[in-house]
């Protein structure tokens, strides 16, 4: 089981300064629209992403389907392949993909420290 790309959404109080502190550590702009209020970075070969006021606490982000380049892999885990498997060791879900549904899709679950963690789908 795979759970794809991997990296972590910070809940930011400043977009800019945050944007600034990591530039200072060798991150780079990789994506996102600073007019919504998110940016991706890229240091090598970790990835963050800074999210202002879109959610309240850090978040760990796992997408299958993707690289760690945001690019599609030709063979990937689906999400709802996923869910299934956790579900059957016992993993509570927060939200849940449809699991009749195809394409992007998304689901969290918490682990037992509180730590939210997002599979985001983003490829079909």
């Amino acid at each position: 089981m795979h759970l794809g790309a991997f990296s972590i959404s910070l809940s930011v109080k400043n977009l800019e300064a945050s944007e600034q502190f990591y530039q200072k550590l060798g991150f780079e702009p990789f994506g996102g629209d600073k007019s919504q209020n998110w940016l991706i970075l890229k240091n090598g070969d970790t990835v963050i992403g800074l999210f202002q006021d879109l959610f309240p606490d850090n978040i760990l982000t796992f997408n299958p389907g993707w690289n760690g380049d945001a690019k599609p892999l030709k063979e990937h885990t689906d999400i709802r392949d996923l869910q299934q498997v956790l579900k059957k060791r016992g993993v509570e879900f927060t939200t849940e993909a449809d699991p009749d549904g195809s394409g992007p899709a998304s689901f969290t679950i918490v682990d037992p420290d509180g730590n939210a963690i997002l599979v985001d789908q983003h490829v079909g």
